[in-house]
């Protein structure tokens, strides 16, 4: 694979301004849609391989996620990419000013695995229709998603315009070598600064999406049947291999027992009481990852769950009771199908708990306390918040998806996209008829009048 000659053609591409045309963007989508919509089995059969992902699932979680994307882009293309006139500086009296957005150029998309159909095509997507060149790279975990994903895209979409590249690590590295005009990564924090450090190089944006120990806080002013129900779907979604999964739990400690015995109730409600034979539970990516979770469970107390199949790389939904917050389990992201429980006394004693970790991607309140809630909002800097459910931020395109410090840089989602990858290029334009004689050499001795005058601008 030869990096220099992929990015050589579509810079040579991009030149020719043909991606500046709405209609040429609004082509190569309605394309995409199509092909995506002819594959839609394939797509299933792709996760369920890589995963055992339900197709259930990966309707409402990949496939639904990129058709829907992909129509609300085809909807605003036109008005997004028009210029919008701003407001003029009598400074520069008279003019006209506008932003106009315009395309980086050519952009590498490095996806993940977890989910790894939406994932890569979602930015994919925003990027051409911001008018941009994209060379995708998926992740090579989930291999079968990752072919599809190539044949997909060579339906769709000249080789100079958009194209993938698959392999492991050492193209995702040759790839980085290549001077990009913008990158865009969905993974973890640890290849995330690796993907900072050679984009400093050429000085080239980024999009960080990455994750983080994102924690869900239980005070008991909530209803616990629906906190327990709506905590169980959001932790143990895609076998807990999600980016903006509650990774553990803070509890008010007398509610710890009534709340895991709905836990319980709700996990086994959604898989039977042997997820190992349920239809809607998928499984851990690799052996890799399967042996770094187990490792969590050596020595924990674990309320349920447990069991585990290297086999078949199962691992049970599972709940356990950390009363210190520092085992095992919370020196990282978990990842996984796996569910911390820590005890607090005091709403009080949260936010120095919620602080002896980086920033996180999401943060989950189950509170009617609406001025704690308010306050930790304030308080408690995150990739975003929701109150009195989990995860469902992401469904909204009307709201950017992003992190913060370790946890991301940069947003996405419907208009968001858009914007990120488009550059909004200011415009002003100057009329001939007055010109005023202040700002030209040579410069009088005293400009106090100037000076009155400006101070009330």
């Amino acid at each position: 694979m030869n990096t220099s000659s992929i990015v050589a053609a579509q810079r040579r591409f991009f030149a020719t301004h043909q991606t500046k045309s709405i209609a040429f963007r609004k082509n190569a989508l309605n394309r995409f849609l199509a092909v995506v919509q002819k594959k839609e089995k394939a797509i299933y059969d792709a996760l369920y391989l890589d995963l055992k992902k339900p197709p259930y699932e990966t309707y409402l979680s990949e496939y639904f996620v990129v058709v829907k994307e992909t129509k609300t882009m085809l909807r605003n293309i036109k008005w997004w990419s028009a210029p919008k006139r701003m407001p003029s500086s009598m400074l520069n009296f008279p003019s006209k000013d506008y932003l106009l957005p315009e395309p980086y150029g050519c952009t590498l998309h490095i996806s993940p695995w977890n989910y790894p159909f939406q994932l890569s095509l979602n930015t994919l997507v925003g990027a051409v229709a911001a008018g941009n060149t994209v060379v995708l790279k998926p992740s090579e975990q989930a291999p079968h998603t990752a072919t599809l994903l190539a044949e997909i895209i060579q339906e769709a979409f000249a080789p100079e315009h958009v194209t993938t590249v698959l392999g492991g690590a050492e193209v995702a590295q040759a790839l980085l070598t290549e001077r990009w005009d913008y990158i865009m990564y969905t993974g973890s924090t640890a290849i995330g600064k690796h993907i900072a450090k050679a984009a400093a190089e050429h000085l080239t944006p980024t999009t960080l999406e990455l994750g983080g120990k994102s924690p869900c806080i239980v005070d008991g002013t909530t209803p616990l049947e629906i906190t327990a129900k709506r905590m169980v779907w959001g932790k143990f979604l895609n076998c807990g291999q999600t980016c903006i999964a509650p990774d553990y739990a803070l509890v008010q400690e007398k509610l710890i027992a009534p709340l895991t015995q709905l836990m319980v109730a709700e996990i086994q409600k959604a898989f039977g009481e042997q997820a190992e034979n349920s239809n809607s539970y998928g499984r851990i990516i690799n052996a890799r990852h399967f042996k770094r979770l187990t490792n969590y469970l050596k020595d924990a107390q674990i309320l349920h769950g447990g069991q585990s199949d290297e086999k078949s790389l199962f691992i049970a939904p599972t709940l356990l009771l950390d009363k210190t917050g520092d085992g095992p389990a919370m020196q990282e992201e978990i990842f996984g199908p796996i569910f911390p429980i820590i005890p607090f006394h005091s709403t009080e004693d949260v936010l120095p708990m919620l602080q002896r970790f980086e920033k996180p991607l999401a943060c989950y309140v189950f509170s009617n306390n609406k001025k704690w809630v308010r306050q930790l909002a304030h308080q408690f800097s995150n990739g975003g918040m929701v109150v009195n459910d989990s995860i469902v931020q992401f469904v909204n395109d009307q709201l950017p998806f992003g992190g913060v410090g370790h946890s991301g840089m940069g947003s996405y989602h419907g208009r968001f996209s858009f914007d990120t990858f488009s550059h909004q290029k200011p415009i002003v334009k100057r009329g001939l008829w007055l010109d005023p004689f202040l700002r030209y050499a040579p410069y009088p001795k005293s400009f106090d009048g100037l000076k009155k005058w400006l101070s009330r601008l």
